[in-house]
């Protein structure tokens, strides 16, 4: 059985990833924080780690590309999750008797339609599924969550509403992340991290790396750099896995080009 962290409550969508990434047959530790589940795979005590790192709408999460950047880790696999959020309460509650809903402030914002068509009292959480824990711990009556499926099956919540989200094509990629690296499979990813010197051409100069072999970028992202004001890192994400001779040369170039450059990882792309 594989140990995996991940950040939230027994219910999140996090599990609902690590159970599609790992066929259920898994130990799930619940963390309170993105950086507790990097931790607990740096210092083995999980074999992996499963955390979001880019929403449909949203977009990319910082925080899990900050942490990706900043501990030696590898990207093992991504999976994409179909966002479905529910509202849920204690059995025998009705939707007319709700005067309080509490969710993650991002579930709240992705139902703000069909929130707005109700009276009530809006409470942000720290975490979808922990609202639906606390609503069952403390039995609070007149309240709701905003949660997955999976939540309202662990605390024994009878849900009240389904597909409350107001775009229905909300989608969360996830990644495993691990001290251990991925083989190559039929369809490969590699995530990498670079730093362009600032002069005229340098990022054109890098771009041209990939162009030239004929690598897709499927992702290409700026975030501004810790160490230095001003200066910013670029997240990559290329088709193919770096075994393949065609991309070994363009990383090889690309240390050349760049001020600084780190792999976060090859791994099996999610289809």
């Amino acid at each position: 059985m594989v140990k995996v962290a991940f950040q939230g409550e027994r219910g999140a969508f996090s599990e609902d990833a690590a159970v599609k990434l790992f066929s259920g047959n898994i130990d799930v530790l619940p963390c309170r924080r993105l950086k507790e589940v990097f931790e607990l795979v740096s210092q083995d005590n999980v074999e992996f780690g499963v955390v979001p790192v880019e929403n449909s709408q949203a977009g990319s999460i910082n925080e899990a590309y900050d942490l990706l950047l900043a501990y030696p880790l590898n990207i093992f696999a991504e999976v994409i999750i179909k966002v479905t959020h529910c509202l849920m309460a204690l059995p025998g509650e009705k939707l007319a008797d709700i005067t309080t809903i509490y969710s993650h402030p991002q579930a709240l914002a992705q139902c703000d339609e069909f929130l707005s068509k109700l009276k009530v009292e809006i409470i942000p959480s720290y975490d979808t599924a922990g609202s639906a824990k606390m609503i069952r711990e403390k039995r609070l009556r007149n309240c709701a969550a905003i949660a997955s499926k999976r939540a309202a099956d662990i605390y024994r919540l009878e849900i009240l509403a389904t597909e409350i989200e107001t775009n229905v094509n909300n989608y969360t990629k996830f990644v495993a992340i691990s001290k251990q690296k991925a083989k190559p499979a039929q369809k490969n990813k590699t995530s990498l991290v670079f730093i362009a010197a600032h002069k005229p051409g340098a990022l054109y100069k890098i771009l041209g790396i990939f162009a030239t072999r004929n690598i897709n970028l499927a992702k290409l992202e700026s975030r501004p750099s810790k160490a230095k004001p001003w200066e910013y890192v670029f997240y990559v994400d290329f088709e193919g896995h770096l075994d393949g001779e065609v991309y070994q040369e363009a990383m090889l170039e690309l240390q050349k080009e760049a001020t600084f450059v780190k792999i976060l990882g090859s791994y099996p792309q999610a289809i």
